[in-house]
């Protein structure tokens, strides 16, 4: 597998995995919005912006955070290039370069989505956010079950594995950074209030209260959407498939290369962090450095891997 080929299947995941998540971001801010902080219009549409990284594309467009213009601009601004099209889209054309060597339902699904999105209007989005936000979710979900029936369990598949739960432990930690920020200071209940919406949010409250029952408190919440092993959208159960995805690269190369080795040791590393990770370490204001250490060895694993196997001339995947 050329090393552009490797590329573009590894962003395939990612930009699928980030379409949906930000659908599920979105999500979050629309459970959490009547709550007294987030009273100022500007305060709590500028607070979504800066979950998502793109504060400075924004303000270069707009003077002010309407709920109408960050929603055309997360959702539907083909500019920017983290909006919910623009992934859509980048994951289509990377997925057309690919044609002859994956199922051709990918493609299908894929060209779909991103024709759907395409003819669609802020106006669209303003007559039911929840509903317009759930076909995302639907329409991403559809992608993710195709792969999962139809490619066969090599390269190509791993790749798009890999990117997809790097994009997923990433965004997690988004999402709960979004809402710690905001609770600042808050009283318990607050926090308890914001932290459920987040556990709706990504399908877990059902999964959460099998764990916890009633015990239903903010560092329970936090407790299972980081460390717990068994829910899918866990930072702990992402981090877990990436690093077995990125073990199991078939690579033609007679040491494997330093790079690869690279690789597997900062996946292993953030594993284990998770792995040992205990309560206590996660409680009070210990959460918010800890989300920011995720976050970080996340871009850093992102950075690692693109040096790895997208630019190093010569390794055979």
């Amino acid at each position: 597998m050329l090393n552009r080929n490797a590329e573009a299947l590894f962003w395939i995941g990612r930009y699928m995995e980030r379409a949906e998540n930000h659908a599920r971001l979105i999500d979050v801010h629309y459970h959490i919005q009547q709550e007294e902080d987030f009273r100022e219009e500007g305060h709590k549409w500028s607070r979504l912006i800066d979950a998502i990284g793109a504060r400075d594309e924004y303000v270069q467009q707009f003077e002010s955070f309407s709920e109408q213009d960050v929603l055309s601009f997360i959702t539907l601004d083909l500019g920017n290039a983290n909006s919910l099209y623009s992934c859509v889209h980048h994951a289509r054309n990377n997925l057309r370069t690919l044609r002859q060597q994956l199922p051709s339902e990918l493609w299908d699904i894929a060209n779909s989505f991103n024709l759907w999105l395409g003819d669609r209007s802020v106006a669209d989005i303003m007559k039911s956010p929840h509903q317009f936000y759930q076909q995302i979710k639907e329409r991403a979900a559809m992608f993710l079950g195709a792969e999962q029936s139809v490619m066969l369990r090599a390269n190509e598949w791993r790749f798009i594995e890999s990117g997809r739960f790097l994009e997923r432990a990433e965004n997690t930690v988004r999402i709960l950074q979004s809402v710690t920020s905001s609770c600042q200071d808050k009283e318990q209940s607050a926090v308890y209030t914001q932290l459920q919406a987040v556990l709706r949010s990504v399908s877990g409250y059902q999964a959460f209260r099998k764990f916890f029952a009633d015990a239903v408190s903010p560092e329970c919440i936090l407790e299972f959407l980081i460390t717990n092993n068994a829910f899918p959208r866990s930072v702990r159960f992402a981090a877990n498939q990436l690093e077995e995805h990125l073990a199991n690269i078939e690579i033609d190369f007679p040491d494997r290369g330093e790079g690869y080795e690279r690789v597997i040791r900062q996946a292993g590393k953030i594993r284990a962090e998770l792995d040992y990770m205990e309560k206590e370490d996660i409680a009070g204001q210990l959460v918010d450095q800890v989300l920011e250490s995720l976050k970080s060895s996340c871009q850093k694993l992102g950075r690692t891997m693109e040096v790895a196997f997208f630019r190093q001339e010569g390794i055979k995947i």
